[in-house]
């Protein structure tokens, strides 16, 4: 009878123990998730870009600042311009090996490794940045891009665009594509292999190095981004003629690319910061460049004497006609490639019908 009798009392002093370890567990995994978010985060950004270059060199300044902002000082970034902790053109594997946390940078520096990466940033011909964000963002591209990058330990986020870019800087007229035979030229991504299948040389040397690979005849032409870009280089002091349009980069997307390990090691709430800080980047930027864009071409103009001339319309017919063919290999060539090359097709088919009645009509419309 006193066994029966303590039964209870046993099974209450049971429930009562596990109700304590039940609420010790939950304490323990609060204290857990508090420290995770009172802890610091130390980040290294390494550029292909030089420190404080105006636009792409001072975006991702911004952006780090903003993360550390937005998160209360919690995660920190240093940024490293190209040089200074790796060479410009080893920004890609210092990220995903871990050398540094995050890279900024344009894809198409990195086709040997993914023949798709280009895609990513800007093809000739292809979509302009806005039509570029919304396949990006609306249109299954993001996707596609993390699918691609994904065998390298690495997430990208679209950080960045400088709107349709200037063909180049020429120190001979451009009249047909035989003019560009011969030709020693700085230019990257698949404008560069249509260049070599006219039968010119494409040369892919970082930024940096441009002005004086001009001035000493390591090249013949380059191609760099657009006015607010080129005076920063002073390039009008080593060429002669600037030829439009940027057929080459109508919409150059840049990006940020993070390490996956690192990424994953941070909370929700700073993956969120990071993400928002990167679209965020990707917008300001391209507000930037279409400032000072204008502003820069009239001060080459009227200040530096800069012949500004457009390229011949057969000349962009030709070019046209050969990138269609360069970009048909690559696609043939490349699974994901070709995946990425049929979305993109399908969604400028879209935006194209109703840009005409839009924005281009709009552009007619206004122009004297």
């Amino acid at each position: 009878m006193t066994t029966i009798k303590t039964l209870p009392g046993l099974l209450l002093m049971a429930l009562v123990a596990l109700l304590l370890a039940a609420c010790g567990a939950e304490q323990s995994a609060d204290s857990g998730a508090a420290a995770e978010k009172g802890k610091t985060y130390k980040w290294k950004l390494v550029m292909t870009w030089p420190k404080n270059y105006p636009g792409v060199g001072t975006g991702p300044e911004d952006f780090a600042k903003q993360v550390e902002r937005m998160s209360a000082g919690r995660l920190k970034i240093h940024v490293y311009g190209a040089g200074e902790l790796v060479p410009a053109l080893e920004v890609f594997d210092a990220v995903s090996q871990g050398t540094a946390e995050m890279g900024h940078a344009a894809p198409y520096y990195w086709k040997g490794k993914i023949p798709s990466a280009p895609f990513f940033s800007s093809v000739p011909f292809g979509m302009n940045a806005t039509e570029m964000n919304a396949w990006l963002h609306n249109g299954g591209g993001m996707e596609m891009w993390r699918e691609a990058y994904e065998p390298f330990n690495l997430i990208p986020f679209a950080a960045g665009n400088t709107g349709v870019q200037m063909a180049g800087w020429f120190n001979r007229e451009i009249n047909s594509v035989d003019d560009f035979k011969g030709l020693k030229m700085r230019i990257p991504g698949i404008g560069g292999e249509v260049i070599h299948h006219i039968g010119g040389q494409s040369i892919n040397i970082p930024g940096g190095e441009l002005y004086t690979s001009m001035q000493t005849g390591v090249i013949d032409a380059l191609e760099w981004v657009s006015p607010y870009n080129d005076i920063a280089f002073g390039f009008h002091q080593v060429a002669k003629y600037y030829y439009y349009p940027g057929w080459q980069e109508p919409g150059p997307t840049l990006e940020l690319m993070i390490n996956k390990q690192a990424y994953e090691s941070l909370p929700d709430d700073l993956q969120a910061i990071v993400e928002v800080a990167a679209r965020a980047l990707n917008q300001s930027m391209l507000d930037e460049y279409t400032a000072r864009n204008a502003s820069s071409l009239r001060d080459l103009v009227e200040k530096h004497g800069v012949e500004v001339k457009p390229l011949p319309k057969a000349v962009l017919a030709d070019l046209k006609k050969i990138s269609h063919q360069v970009l048909e290999e690559i696609a043939a060539s490349d699974p994901m490639a070709g995946k990425v090359y049929a979305s993109q097709k399908a969604f400028m088919a879209q935006t194209m019908s109703y840009q005409a009645i839009t924005e281009e009509a709009y552009a007619e419309a206004r122009r004297p």
